[in-house]
This record gives C-alpha cells, sequence and structure tokens, in this order.
C-alpha cells in the first residue's frame, strides 16, 4: 500500500517539475528574442541621436521673441534627423557679445550668435567668424530671394558676411483719433520736417504734447540717411575704416534744429531714453505721433485705446526722401569649430530664410520678412487685410533707394558713439544750440574710432 501511495506522487512531482522547466525556457526564449524585436529601435534611436550634430546658438531675444525663436527652433530639429540646434539666451546684446568675446575664434564659441547690426563692423575685424559668402558661394546659393535692402546693410565689398535675421527700421506712429480732433487727415501723415512741426503745433493740448522722439541715437542715423547724409567719412566706413564724423554737418543740423523748434515751442514732448515710457505715453494719450520701431507697430495698435497710423518717417523739406536703414540683428557662423557643426549652421539659416518660417517670425514679432516671398502666404495676407498698418512698415523699406547713406554706416565703435548722440540730444532739449551739441558729440566719435583704429593696427 504504502509503494501504490508513493507512485502517483512521484509522477506528480515529475510533472511539475517538467511543467516548470517549460515554462522557465519559454519566457528564457522570449528574453533572447526580445532584443532582435522591441530593444533593436532602441538602440538605433541611441546611434542616431550621437550622430546627430548638435550646435549652439547664442540669441538675445526675450519675451514673443524668444518664443517664437524656440517653435522655430523646435520645427528645424524636428524636420531632419541630421542635425539638432540648441538655442541659449544669453542677456542683452551687449551681454552676449561681452561672452562671445570670451570664446570667439575657438572650438568652444558657439556655431551661430546673434549680433545687433551696429556689432557688424566689430564682428568682421573680429577674426571669430566665417563669412556666409564662403557657403553662399560652395552651393550657388540663390541671394535674389531674400530682400536686397536688408541684405546691404551686411554685406561689405559686395560679400555677406551674416545672415540677417530679425530687421526691423522705424516708422512714425500717430493717433488718428487726435488728427481728427485737430482737423488733420488721418489718412494723410505729414511727410517732412515742417509738415511735423506744423501738425504738432495743432495737435498740442493741454495734457497731449504733439511728436516725440525717443533719446536714441538710431533714430538720428535714420533721419541723417533719409536725406541722403553720410554718418561718417570712407563712404560710411564701407571703403576702409572711418576717421571722422560727418553727421555734424547740414543733414544732420537739419534734424536738430526740427527737434529743437518743436522743444521750444512746448509741442516736443520728452519722454527720455526708455522705450516703455514713450510707448506708455502714446497709449496714454500723452503725445500724439511718435518714432518707434516697425517691430513695435503690433504694441501700439494692441495697446492704445484709440485707432492707430503708421506713416514713413519724415525728411528735410528741401531733400528727396532716401528712406531708411535697416536696423535689429543677424546671425553670425563662428570661425575654429568643426566643419559639420559649421554645415549644421549653415543648414539652419537656410531653413530661417524659407517663407513659411519668415512669415511665421513677421505674424509672432513684427520683424520683417528677410524672403518677400513670406509676404504671399495666406496668413499674412489675411493679418495685412486686418492690419494694413504692417504693410506700410514693408512698403517704406522696398521704396528705399539703395545707396551708401541707406546702406547705413560701419563703425566699430557704434554704441559709444549713439551714446555721444544721446547726450547732445539731451543738452538741445536743455537748451544748448544745435551746431554746438552736434560739434560735441563728432569729436567723442572722432576721438573713440582713433582709438579704436590704433588698437586695431
Amino acid at each position: 500500500m504504502k509503494s501504490i501511495v508513493k507512485l502517483p506522487f512521484f509522477w506528480m512531482l515529475m510533472l511539475s517539475l517538467l511543467v516548470l522547466t517549460a515554462c522557465t525556457n519559454s519566457d528564457s526564449e522570449k528574453k533572447e528574442d526580445s532584443p532582435e524585436v522591441s530593444e533593436t529601435p532602441t538602440e538605433q534611436e541611441a546611434v542616431k541621436e550621437e550622430e546627430k550634430v548638435s550646435i549652439e546658438f547664442w540669441h538675445a531675444m526675450s519675451g514673443s521673441g524668444q518664443e517664437s525663436l524656440d517653435a522655430i527652433v523646435k520645427g528645424f530639429n524636428e524636420s531632419q534627423d541630421s542635425y539638432e540646434v540648441v538655442a541659449e539666451f544669453q542677456g542683452t546684446y551687449e551681454e552676449s557679445l561681452t561672452k562671445l568675446r570670451g570664446v570667439g575664434g575657438t572650438k568652444d564659441a558657439p556655431a551661430i550668435t546673434q549680433v545687433f547690426e551696429v556689432g557688424t563692423k566689430y564682428m568682421i575685424d573680429s577674426g571669430y567668424i566665417e563669412p556666409m559668402q564662403s557657403f553662399i558661394d560652395k552651393e550657388n546659393y540663390d541671394l535674389s530671394q531674400l530682400e536686397e535692402n536688408i541684405l546691404n546693410y551686411y554685406k561689405v565689398d559686395g560679400e555677406l558676411y551674416s545672415m540677417p535675421f530679425n530687421s526691423s527700421t522705424p516708422v512714425m506712429i500717430y493717433n488718428t483719433d487726435a488728427f481728427k480732433a485737430a482737423g488733420l487727415d488721418p489718412e494723410k501723415a505729414p511727410e517732412t520736417f515742417a509738415e511735423v512741426i506744423d501738425a504738432a503745433a495743432k495737435l498740442k493740448t493741454d495734457d497731449m504734447y504733439g511728436f516725440s522722439m525717443l533719446t536714441y541715437g538710431w533714430f538720428f542715423e535714420q533721419l541723417v540717411a533719409t536725406q541722403g547724409g553720410l554718418y561718417v567719412n570712407e563712404d560710411n566706413g564701407r571703403s576702409g575704416d572711418a576717421t571722422e564724423a560727418l553727421f555734424n554737418g547740414a543733414e544732420g543740423l537739419n534734424v536738430f534744429n526740427f527737434l529743437d523748434t518743436m522743444n521750444k515751442a512746448g509741442t516736443f514732448g520728452n519722454f527720455g531714453t526708455n522705450w516703455d515710457d514713450i510707448r506708455a505715453a502714446f497709449a496714454s494719450e500723452k503725445v500724439a505721433m511718435y518714432m518707434d520701431s516697425s517691430a513695435g507697430v503690433a504694441g501700439a495698435i494692441n495697446t492704445a485705446p484709440f485707432d492707430v497710423g503708421v506713416a514713413y518717417i519724415p525728411h528735410a523739406d528741401e531733400v528727396q526722401r532716401n528712406g531708411v536703414v535697416i536696423g535689429g540683428a543677424s546671425l553670425w557662423m563662428s570661425k575654429g569649430i568643426a566643419e559639420n557643426e559649421q554645415q549644421a549652421a549653415w543648414e539652419f539659416m537656410k531653413y530661417l530664410t524659407t517663407p513659411e518660417v519668415q512669415a511665421k517670425w513677421h505674424l509672432d514679432t513684427g520683424y520683417f520678412a528677410i524672403n518677400p516671398k513670406a509676404y504671399d502666404e495666406e496668413n499674412v495676407k489675411a493679418k495685412w487685410e486686418e492690419f494694413p498698418q504692417f504693410k506700410v512698415t514693408v512698403d517704406q523699406l522696398q521704396d528705399t533707394v539703395p545707396g551708401l547713406a541707406t546702406q547705413g554706416a560701419l563703425i566699430s565703435v557704434f554704441p559709444e558713439s549713439r551714446q555721444q548722440i544721446v547726450t547732445a540730444l539731451e543738452d538741445l532739449y536743455q537748451g544748448k544750440a544745435p551746431q554746438e551739441v552736434l560739434d560735441q558729440a563728432a569729436e567723442g566719435t572722432n576721438r573713440a574710432m582713433e582709438i579704436a583704429n590704433k588698437t586695431k593696427k
């Protein structure tokens, strides 16, 4: 009996072991097969990520500009598998340029750096950069697809050194309701200095000034250039290193007399050097007309509790309008980094110039599209139909007459020179003579250029 009981138990035990062994083998086989099915794609993705060329892009955009730029970078990274751009905010233009000085020309430099337009001469002389022209020539890239009056600023001796990016020009913005109340035509803004002076007198009330301009050298440069005046000698610094300021000549004096006349008449509002202050003054109806950047048009329309008009900047009565000089910033490629990183930078810059990307950038920020085909995109057409003020900014740019004046000046000490103009404007508003303060600004600029030229040599 004992043997009969043990036998079934023995076979049951053996059967359990066989089942357990079978289950173990089955799991083992799945694990061996698994890498070929589920883990291989992960490995391939890891390899693909390693093969991607990753580059740094230093920029100075904040707020809505940074949001739009981040979205554009994300779009580029997702559009292909070879490159990855990492956008890094570096503070103001000045702060970013200071950081670049520490690594420029080395393998640690960012592949792309955004530099404001007045840093152009410095960047060309620095030795930090690879000119865009070398890639343009290598690929026979068609530059004619881009806006000529934007490209011209960044060209020297026919060569393009950087890729234009956030480009803007000044415009005159005005309160159309105030125009109506003063008996002025809201559809026809004043065009000349004399017309602005006359309109400012009619628009002036106890609570509102007729005209204002930010105490900023950029606007002065533009009002000189639209008269055909040069800022410095040596063909505005484009045929050689400039040594003498010319802005204290007839064209510059026209500008200072224009401002001085309204200041003395009490029709000019001085709101200082801060962009937010002058824009707030306009929105709160403390000034009826003012100079702003084309990139500020959207903000003016959105914040003002009245209808906003946009017009070309004014010019001296005795001259024909030449147009405007491009402002904003461009993108520079670093020299000294790996060739595949330079190629990645070039591919990203080409992506940026596409009509679709430029249309997004234009609508998000108010900056110009460097590729005019962007204006044919349906989303841009719809925006212009709703807000025709945007088209005025583009018309002014495209109506600009190419020449040395509107091409813009190139000097490595532009920030210092602009500060000289700020001081001159402040002195003017305090009652000093226009020619006197202009001459002082010119002397200060001449000293700065002399030191810079000696340092360079």
